[in-house]
């Protein structure tokens, strides 16, 4: 894969601050059709359309999914049409109340880890049959303190801070076991540190960021697009440069939490 020229990508959470900028930087490389995957059909259209502005790129179009949904993401799937090259996962929520879905998950756990869990598995074989294929999960460095045994939060007390970091922890380790299992189908499965863009979902964290949109999504773009994200799989990146992820030494805890999400 040669900068991603020609290939086909899903972002989810496409219409947010990173997420619409992830989407137009792969879509100004040449060739590329990009789908963005969103809850909200208005907002996904007014924002193909301002890709298409910015990029000259007119295979920019949405899909209304909420990946906090299993049952959304597996009928994407099952009508999706053609090849899948590039799969990012950026969707992510950090509602300052507990909610849940209708299914009665909780609403961070379900959109920020079995939202990029369930989209893997759904285009697994999409993907195979597409490879050289890739899978970028948008993490973030702040991560930590995911507790195995209350990963909805029903027996502590809600904060959407430290559901947020055992989110992006749960992401982190999650890329480890996809990676193993996918790459002998010619899949690569990285995770990557955005930069700190104000957002919705910093501000509700009590986070103001410093990063344009452009340089917060510079590396998932980087690692969605350059040749080397097709070379290197289970990997996490920050800055457009791999660091140790402390969360991938934890074998054991990786495979626990992947054979808990398959529970869901």
């Amino acid at each position: 894969m040669d900068r991603a020229v020609g290939k086909v990508a899903i972002v989810t959470g496409a219409t947010g601050a990173i997420g619409s900028a992830i989407a137009a930087g792969i879509a100004a490389c040449p060739g590329c059709e990009v789908v963005l995957v969103s809850r909200d059909g208005r907002k996904a259209g007014q924002t193909v359309e301002r890709i298409v502005t910015a990029t000259g790129n007119r295979r920019v179009r949405y899909e209304t999914v909420d990946v906090s949904r299993r049952a959304a993401v597996e009928a994407l799937a099952e009508h999706w049409q053609g090849p899948l090259h590039l799969l990012v996962n950026n969707a992510a929520v950090t509602p300052k109340r507990r909610e849940e879905t209708p299914e009665g998950i909780e609403l961070q756990f379900a959109t920020n880890v079995l939202g990029y869990f369930w989209m893997i598995q759904a285009f697994a074989d999409i993907l195979k049959r597409s490879a050289p294929a890739r899978v970028v999960n948008v993490a973030s460095d702040w991560a930590g303190d995911l507790e195995m045994d209350d990963l909805e939060f029903r027996r502590r007390r809600y904060d959407n801070n430290a559901a947020y970091r055992q989110s992006k922890q749960a992401d982190r380790m999650l890329t480890v076991p996809f990676a193993e299992r996918l790459k002998p189908l010619g899949v690569t499965v990285n995770a990557c540190h955005p930069g700190e863009v104000p957002s919705t979902l910093s501000h509700n964290l009590g986070f103001h960021g410093h990063h344009t949109p452009e340089e917060g999504a510079r590396t998932p773009v980087w690692l969605a697009t350059d040749p080397l994200g097709g070379k290197v799989t289970g990997k996490y990146f920050a800055d457009c440069r791999e660091v140790r992820c402390q969360f991938a030494a934890d074998r054991a805890g990786f495979e626990a939490l992947f054979a808990t999400c398959l529970l869901f």
